[in-house]
C-alpha cells in the first residue's frame, strides 16, 4: 500500500518562554538560517532596540535598522536596504506593524525572516500575510510566512496591556472565519482544507475558556501560541480563509472608513460576535458560541459593542454594508444574507439591545 504523505510549510523553531530572546544568536548560528552570520535586525519603535542591544553582543556581524511604521513604502525601502547590504536573514523585532513589514521585505528581498514578537496583538507574528497601509487605505498581502520565531515573555509583560490583549479577538475570531469557510462550501461548492480548519479551531477553542489573564505566563504562553496557530493555518490553507471570514470584511471595513477606531485584534473580535449573531438570528444556529464569545471578549475587557470603539450603532451598520467589498470574492455570512441597509441597521441595534450595549 503506498504511503500517502503531505508537506506542510512551519517554521523551522518556535520558542515561547520567559528569556527566549537570549537563545537568538544560537538560532541564526543554525546552518539553515544563516552560514556566514551577515544579519540585518529591523527594529520598530518601543522595546525593539532594546532587544537589539541585547542580542549584538551574540551575533558576530549584524546591522540595525528602524522601520517607519507598518507602511507598505516603509517595507519596500527595507528591501531595499536588506538587497543592498547581501544579508543572508533578517530579525523582525517589534509588534504586529514592524513584524508585518519586515516580512513584506524580507519577500522581496529573497531572504528568510526570523519572527521576535513583542507583543501579541494579533496573529502576524506568524503567518503569511502581512497587513500594510498604503496610498488607498490598508492592505493584506501575501508573504513568506517567517522561519523561526521568538516570543519573550518578558518583553510581553512590558507591552502596553492592551496591545496584548489585542490578540485574543484574532484568535476567537477563528470561530467565525471557519463557519465562514464551511458555508462558503456548501453554498458555493468552495474547497475547504480539513487540516488547516482543525488548526485554526483548535487554536481558539484553547484560548476560548483558559482561565487567568494577560498577566499571567500560562495565559500568555496560550495566546502566543494560537496566534502561531492561526498564522501556520492559513500557511497550510495557502490563503488567509482559516483565519479571515465577515469578521475581518468588518474589520477592513472600519479601518477604511473610520481609520485608527480600534486596533486589529480588538475590531476582530467585535466583528466575530456581530457575525455570530447574524447566524443566531438569522440562520438559528451559533447562539450558544455567541455567547462564549462575548463572554471572552468581556472577561478581558475587549470591545463587544459599537460604541466600545467610539462608534455609533449607525456607523457601525455602514461599515457592515461595505464589508463585503473589502475582500471581493470571498463568501462569508454577510454575503450570504446580503442584507439591505435598513435591515443591517436593524440587525446592529437587535445587537445592541439583545447583549447589553
Amino acid at each position: 500500500m503506498p504511503l500517502l504523505t503531505r508537506m506542510l510549510n512551519a517554521p523551522l523553531s518556535i520558542d515561547v518562554r520567559r528569556g527566549a530572546v537570549a537563545s537568538l544568536g544560537e538560532l541564526l548560528a543554525d546552518g539553515r538560517i544563516v552560514t556566514e552570520g551577515r544579519v540585518a535586525i529591523a527594529v520598530g519603535p518601543g522595546q525593539g532596540d532594546q532587544i537589539a542591544e541585547h542580542v549584538r553582543p551574540s551575533l558576530s556581524a549584524c546591522e540595525v535598522f528602524h522601520v517607519e511604521g507598518g507602511t507598505v513604502d516603509a517595507a519596500v525601502s527595507l528591501g531595499s536596504r536588506l538587497r543592498a547590504g547581501s544579508y543572508e536573514a533578517v530579525v523582525g523585532i517589534g509588534g504586529g506593524r514592524t513584524i508585518d513589514a519586515t516580512k513584506y521585505a524580507a519577500t522581496l528581498s529573497g531572504i528568510p525572516m526570523v519572527s521576535v514578537a513583542t507583543n501579541l496583538s494579533h496573529d502576524g507574528i506568524c503567518s503569511p500575510v502581512a497587513s500594510l497601509v498604503h496610498d488607498k487605505g490598508k492592505g493584506s498581502f501575501g508573504v513568506v510566512m517567517p522561519l523561526a520565531m521568538i516570543v519573550d515573555l518578558d518583553y510581553v509583560h512590558a507591552a502596553p496591556d492592551r496591545l496584548v490583549r489585542a490578540g485574543i479577538g484574532d484568535v476567537v475570531s477563528n470561530f467565525s472565519a471557519v463557519e465562514d469557510w464551511l458555508l462558503a462550501a456548501e453554498e458555493c461548492g468552495e474547497r475547504v482544507d480539513r487540516m488547516a480548519l482543525t488548526v485554526a479551531r483548535t487554536a481558539a477553542e484553547a484560548l476560548l475558556h483558559q482561565p487567568g489573564s494577560v498577566d499571567s505566563d500560562r495565559f500568555l504562553t496560550v495566546l502566543a501560541e494560537g496566534l502561531v496557530l492561526s498564522g501556520m493555518a492559513m500557511a497550510f490553507a495557502g490563503d488567509s480563509r482559516p483565519a479571515s471570514g465577515g469578521d475581518h470584511e468588518i474589520l477592513h471595513a472600519i479601518d477604511a472608513l473610520f481609520p485608527d477606531t480600534a486596533n486589529h485584534g480588538e475590531l476582530a473580535g467585535i466583528g466575530a460576535a456581530f457575525c455570530y449573531h447574524l447566524r443566531a438570528t438569522r440562520l438559528g444556529a451559533g447562539q450558544e458560541r455567541l455567547e462564549e464569545i462575548l463572554d471572552c471578549l468581556g472577561r478581558h475587557g475587549l470591545p463587544r459593542f459599537p460604541a466600545d470603539i467610539g462608534l455609533s450603532p449607525e456607523q457601525f451598520a455602514e461599515a457592515v454594508r461595505y464589508a463585503p467589498q473589502t475582500r471581493p470574492g470571498r463568501y462569508t455570512i454577510l454575503e450570504h444574507l446580503g442584507l439591505d441597509e435598513d435591515e443591517t441597521r436593524k440587525a446592529v441595534h437587535e445587537y445592541v439591545q439583545a447583549h447589553g450595549g
